[in-house]
């Protein structure tokens, strides 16, 4: 089944963007447990809409009932101690997460890739476009294979463009600015010559199929993600046919 348009008329008010990228990672998490990981790995799924950062603890413990209740919370969860009072406070976007993650459990639950399904919400502004973009870095740096899937038709900013020029690069790393749906997989590595990314650029298009992108594990081999077959998973179960 072909790539849909999810953010206008009609497919946007059948279904909500939300509700399908949600089935849409947790297509992803099944087959790469089911089929594609080896029994030292999982995948699992991470979904916030939203700041995923919560309230100050005492804040929350105030909002929510009388003394009684703050001081039973605290208990709880462990003495509180109060740093000192700062005048330096800055304001600061965190970015939406819809997020598949694999982990390797050789050595304990460590993270070893992820596949980031880009939402309107990291695309919208400077702010959320650079935050996305930096914990795309993030990973790179720590040596975690990662692929960018933005089908996000409302917003035409382009991350993966965003993530070059962090890292400092220009062409022929970029993506044409005609290009506004897309996937890319980065695969980190060391080599004898030194650390290096190699990138597998895909641009999307309405109406036709999803590639297949290599997934690089960390300190590991390269596992296949048939981003169609996925996809066409969470069409059948959102009943978008």
């Amino acid at each position: 089944m072909p790539l849909l348009d999810h953010f206008h008329p009609p497919v946007s008010e059948r279904r909500s963007w939300e509700g399908f990228h949600g089935l849409w990672a947790a297509a992803l998490v099944e087959k790469l447990n089911s089929d594609i990981l080896g029994e030292e790995y999982f995948a699992d799924m991470q979904v916030h809409i939203g700041s995923s950062v919560e309230m100050d603890i005492a804040t929350l413990a105030e909002s929510r009932g009388t003394r009684e209740h703050s001081a039973a919370a605290a208990t709880a969860l462990a003495p509180v101690w109060a740093p000192p009072a700062t005048d330096l406070i800055f304001p600061i976007v965190f970015p939406d997460d819809i997020e598949v993650q694999v982990f390797a459990t050789v050595t304990g639950a460590t993270l070893v890739a992820a596949i980031e399904l880009v939402s309107p919400g990291n695309k919208d502004r400077a702010e959320t476009r650079q935050a996305f973009a930096a914990k795309c870095v993030s990973y790179l740096t720590r040596g975690i294979g990662l692929i960018v899937v933005d089908i996000v038709t409302n917003r035409l900013a382009n991350l993966h463009n965003e993530v070059m020029s962090l890292l400092g690069r220009g062409e022929p790393f970029l993506l044409a600015p005609s290009v506004t749906t897309y996937a890319v997989a980065y695969r980190p590595s060391r080599q004898p010559s030194g650390d290096q990314i190699e990138l597998w650029p895909k641009p999307l298009s309405l109406g036709q199929p999803l590639p297949v992108m290599p997934l690089a594990l960390r300190n590991a081999g390269v596992v296949p993600v048939d981003l169609d077959n996925t996809y066409n998973e969470a069409r059948e179960r959102s009943r978008l046919g």
